[in-house]
């Protein structure tokens, strides 16, 4: 998320009614609610996950120990069984 300068977007009387409240600070303006994108959509992060999820579980079942998926995946070892036990569970 960048900064956009107010004077691009907003007129001169919103940007002194504005003011009136928060002088020089900054300000998070957040989007509509129909607007919203869950977390990992927009870029399709999730799905990545899912699918690196999916692996960790397929090797752990050939056999792969845990360590060493740890070592694999740049994961802890607690962060492999949380996955082991949400794919178990789904």
């Amino acid at each position: 998320m960048g900064y956009i300068k107010v004077e691009e977007v907003l007129p001169v009387e919103v940007i002194e009614l504005i003011q009136q409240y928060v002088d020089g600070a900054n300000i998070y303006v957040p989007k509509k609610s129909n607007n919203y994108v869950g977390w990992g959509q927009a870029n399709h992060t999730k799905e990545k996950m899912q699918a690196r999820n999916h692996d960790i579980y397929q090797e752990y079942l050939q056999g792969t120990r845990v360590d060493e998926l740890a070592e694999k995946y740049y994961l802890s070892q607690k962060s492999i069984w949380r996955i082991l036990r949400k794919m178990k569970n789904n």
